[in-house]
């Protein structure tokens, strides 16, 4: 078992009046060792903790004065202190299996863990599970959890995991559902495997058995190039639209029965089968939205409703819904609160107006430096020194995977219609640049997977001189997921939170700049944090 290492201290907190300092290990708190940064939050929530720490090889002990509920006001390397509970599933659809050689050690790590699902929104199946993990769960108000269902078969259930555990697992779900506890599941539908009379099956299930289920989001089998199962293959566009049918149906269903629709398709089923996405109201907060779920029309929403002058309907603008800064980022790091990581509005990262080593948005496992809290959330980046244009009159390159491409492409085009209209010429070229994954090749289209080889592929055959950006759910710790950072890109890329409102404040800004060089009225600014 590691011991948690402190990696922050906020200035003024308790920890640094106390003494505590980053590198300082942890071995217990009030006598008591944590085994997760569940237990860790929990422990330090109390009054005056005494902690027993070891520093440069020496044991010390500190005594913190605070008021109980208060923060302590430090960050630690991990979310688990232990052993994460690893996955023994061997899953022919594991995504984890067709990841490509040469990556980081981490990045392979299956996970299991009950404790990563409360934490990150990781999927469990359950298979792990025991008595003590639930007595802990429902004792400790661990809520929501999400599991991975995929069939209610028991026998195609351990089918589809390669254990046989897999048949029985589910009782699991059952006993969280009576324990009160919010669970979200989810079903990755296999051609020929999962899908159509099973998936009606799965659905009956869920409705016989666990009908108090707060959500379950049904999302199609990604299949990378790297794939070694030849039964595995992507959804043809009228599989995509048998699901959607599917769904649909069993919603009116659900709404029949529970008062609510319960399951939903994800956002790639509409893009595939060519399909209207549903309107916001069908998704009602969005609670999938991570899993891809409502993803597009939550974007389109936040996008319109960022306009200056959008109409009020009396519940005010809706909540940017950004998701977390990069895939597999839970092996990166502990979450700032100790629990899930904060969503600030219109950040994407765990701390507000902070960024890293690199002039990025402070994520998990990156290492602060000390700047001041306003620095913009925009950041220029680049591999060498050189002389940027001011923002006004450069054409702006959105950066984006396949899926996002077709989500981006009419709202930048409606929106540079109707900035035409109302400001003339003084209009900059948008452009929506769709970055091909090859890294992972396959079906993987989703922007949260793009890697920095890719983008700089793309990059370099795009025209010099031109504002590029990017959104920040392609990093975890200011790196993509093959390990290349911002600045390694060939062009300068601008880093901008994932959400509607972001994009539209990016583009309205633009405009705003142009109509001011246009007047006179004053001299183009350089983009914060360019390199010059």
């Amino acid at each position: 078992m590691s011991r948690p290492v402190v990696v922050a201290v906020e200035p003024g907190s308790a920890a640094e009046v106390a003494g505590l300092a980053v590198g300082d290990e942890v071995v217990s708190i009030d006598g008591v060792v944590p085994t997760d940064v569940i237990a860790w939050q929990l422990l330090l929530d109390e009054a005056d903790p005494s902690l027993e720490i070891v520093r440069a090889g020496s044991a010390v002990q500190l005594d913190v004065s605070k008021d109980a509920g208060v923060r302590l006001g430090a960050e630690v390397n991990a979310a688990i202190f232990d052993r994460v509970q690893t996955c023994d599933n061997h899953c022919e659809f594991c995504f984890i299996y067709q990841l490509p050689p040469g990556l980081r050690r981490s990045l392979y790590l299956k996970d299991d863990d009950y404790r990563l699902s409360f934490l990150y929104g990781n999927f469990t199946t359950l298979t792990r599970f025991t008595e003590l993990d639930l007595e802990r769960v429902t004792d400790e108000r661990l809520s929501p959890l999400y599991v991975s269902i995929h069939a209610t078969d028991p026998d195609v259930r351990s089918r589809m995991l390669r254990n046989p555990r897999g048949a029985t697992s589910l009782r699991w779900l059952g006993a969280l559902l009576d324990g009160c506890i919010e669970v979200h599941g989810q079903v990755v539908v296999c051609p020929g495997v999962n899908d159509g009379a099973v998936l009606a099956d799965t659905l009956l299930g869920v409705l016989d058995r666990f009908g108090s289920l707060a959500t379950l989001a049904v999302v199609p089998l990604g299949v990378s190039s790297h794939q070694r199962e030849s039964a595995m293959r992507p959804h043809t566009a009228a599989e995509a639209a048998a699901v959607i049918d599917l769904c649909e149906g069993w919603q009116r269903r659900f709404l029949d029965v529970l008062g609510r629709r319960l399951v939903f398709a994800a956002d790639e089923y509409y893009l595939l089968a060519e399909r209207p996405f549903p309107d916001a109201s069908t998704y009602g907060e969005f609670p999938m939205h991570e899993d891809g779920i409502g993803m597009a029309r939550a974007f389109e929403q936040e996008f319109w409703a960022a306009a200056p002058d959008a109409p009020d309907d009396g519940n005010g603008a809706p909540q940017a819904r950004a998701p977390a800064a990069g895939f597999f980022s839970w092996v990166d790091g502990a979450p700032a609160e100790g629990y899930r990581a904060v969503r600030v509005p219109g950040h994407g990262a765990n701390r507000s107006g902070e960024v890293d080593a690199e002039g990025l948005p402070l994520s998990l496992g990156s290492l602060p430096v000390n700047v001041p809290v306003n620095v913009p959330v925009n950041v220029i980046v680049s591999r060498r020194p050189r002389r940027v244009r001011p923002d006004v009159d450069r054409p702006i390159g959105v950066l984006t995977g396949t899926y996002g491409a077709a989500v981006l492409e009419p709202l930048v085009t409606a929106w540079r219609t109707g900035a035409a209209a109302s400001e003339g010429s003084g209009v900059p070229d948008v452009r929506v640049i769709e970055v091909s994954n090859r890294f992972f090749g396959g079906n993987i289209g989703v922007t949260g997977l793009l890697a920095g080889a890719d983008i700089a592929t793309t990059l370099a055959g795009e025209p010099q001189g031109h504002r590029y950006v990017l959104a920040d759910v392609c990093l975890s710790g200011g790196r993509f997921l093959d390990g290349k950072t911002p600045a390694e890109l060939p062009q300068p890329v601008e880093i901008v939170p994932t959400s509607g409102t972001a994009l539209r404040q990016l583009l309205d800004a633009a405009v705003r700049s142009e109509s001011a060089r246009a007047s006179g009225n004053e001299a183009a600014p350089h983009p914060a944090g360019a390199a010059r």
